[in-house]
């Protein structure tokens, strides 16, 4: 193409690099259950929030988002045994301000139960697994944990966030592509 310069291929190529760094990496807030409302009592196992988790991909930089009445329900963050039991008298950590943000800072799985009595028992709890990071650049998903731990496993999906890093890779793949 006339009046192209290497200087501007060296440029598209840095941008390029740029969205296939960081365009499939975005952190991303999550409401549990995918809906407002959605930390309560199940009213069958298919509504169950392991059934929910267990389509959802997360990753080491997402948070998760509760949204319930403070007055009557909790979220505690527990360990495995803690929550194969329903045991919610030494939880990790207790979030009960209504609208609960955790910040998803390492890989693994977390377990939540319900601070309400007999709520755990009816099947308010969750399971979330966290991917590993990549350690390379790439496009195909890091392993999960999955199958290291008593959980639910971890379906591929792609959430609004993923999509808009993937389009946006697309594009500029695109726009370099034309210029050559």
């Amino acid at each position: 193409m006339a009046g192209f310069s290497s200087s501007k291929a060296l440029s598209y190529s840095s941008l390029l690099v740029v969205f296939l760094l960081f365009g499939f990496s975005e952190a991303r807030e999550i409401t549990v259950g995918g809906k407002n409302g959605s930390w309560a009592v199940p009213s069958s196992e298919s509504q169950s929030l392991n059934k929910w988790a267990e389509s959802t991909r997360f990753r080491v930089g997402d948070t998760l988002v509760w949204k319930y009445d403070s007055a009557k329900d909790s979220v505690l963050r527990v360990t495995k045994e803690d929550y194969s039991n329903c045991n919610a008298s030494n939880p990790i950590e207790q979030l009960k301000d209504g609208e609960t943000k955790l910040h998803l800072d390492q890989p693994g799985p977390y377990y939540f139960i319900s601070g309400t009595k007999g709520h755990c028992e009816k099947g308010q709890k969750l399971v979330v697994v966290v991917m590993t990071p990549r350690k390379h650049l790439g496009i195909s998903p890091a392993p999960s944990p999955a199958g290291e731990v008593d959980g639910p496993a971890i379906a591929p999906t792609s959430g609004a966030t993923s999509l808009k890093g993937g389009v946006l890779t697309v594009v500029a793949l695109g726009v370099f592509c034309l210029w050559f």
